[in-house]
């Protein structure tokens, strides 16, 4: 798993001994849908699943759709009484920041791992050729002091995929002989019976595109703000047509909110079960 761009596909890809044909390198995002890819582990013999999923942010589906989509998934595998043997969920160390959308990915995976399925995850840092290894470094350590702190400390592993059939394989290994928690999501909508937007991942995307409409309304109030101020009428054009496109995203963003939003009637019901 990880943000559209962190390199789940060539990371499949580089495992398989694919020949990177079905790699997308183009500005949309190649995997809009789950990916199984089946294969013999290359030491023992055993047959493995290697699972691509599509990121938050993705170019053809919203946020909702997508965590629809890998919500469906995972309750199939739980329901088969399938374990995931190892979550790897990737990050560019080529980023020198952390965009609110990459941020949101990274929120709403933890809430949907859970704290008892931490163990089974690997946070696994791509693209290295892409920078100087002292900025890399400095980088890796920012991220575990601060955006992944809470999810070592809850027990997760780092590691860096470098770009080898072995350095995937290692990834995928680390873990494979530990004991498997289900992830939350699984539990939560089999279990106990949770809608989508009831679950701690629906509940923490709901936040975070609350955040981003507030972003996006205020960047909005600057640029209609900004055109006021312009006497130049090219300069005004090229500055409503920015503040259209964000008043285009503020509507889409409101529609997912729309989506998750939790009828007060099962809201009720939901405090009766002490969940409210």
């Amino acid at each position: 798993m990880g943000p559209t761009g962190a390199g789940k596909s060539t990371f499949i890809e580089t495992a398989t001994g694919q020949d990177g044909h079905t790699i997308g390198h183009g500005l949309r995002s190649f995997t809009d849908t789950i990916r199984t890819v089946r294969v013999t582990h290359p030491m023992d013999g055993k047959p493995v699943v290697l699972v691509d999923t599509p990121g938050f942010g993705d170019t053809s589906k919203s946020d909702t759709e997508i965590l629809a989509m890998i919500a469906e998934w995972l309750v199939k595998v739980y329901k088969g009484k399938f374990n995931l043997a190892t979550i790897v969920y990737l990050h560019r160390i080529s980023d020198n920041r952390m965009p609110g959308s990459v941020l949101m990915n990274l929120q709403v995976f933890a809430g949907m791992c859970g704290q008892k399925a931490m163990p089974n995850v690997i946070l696994a840092t791509t693209m290295w050729d892409l920078v100087e290894e002292q900025v890399g470094n400095g980088r890796e350590q920012q991220l575990k002091k601060e955006f992944w702190k809470d999810m070592v400390a809850d027990g997760c592993r780092t590691e860096r995929f470098e770009n080898t059939h072995d350095s995937a394989w290692d990834i995928v290994d680390s873990l494979a002989l530990m004991n498997q928690a289900p992830v939350l999501l699984s539990t939560e909508m089999v279990d106990t019976q949770l809608r989508l937007s009831e679950t701690n991942a629906g509940i923490t995307l709901n936040k975070e595109l609350q955040k981003l409409i507030a972003e996006q309304k205020e960047a909005a109030r600057k640029l209609r703000e900004h055109a006021g101020d312009q006497a130049n009428e090219h300069v005004v054009k090229g500055l409503n047509e920015r503040k259209a496109e964000i008043d285009r995203k503020i509507r889409q963003t409101a529609d997912q909110l729309q989506q998750l939003k939790i009828p007060f009637s099962r809201r009720f019901v939901l405090f009766l079960k002490g969940r409210g």
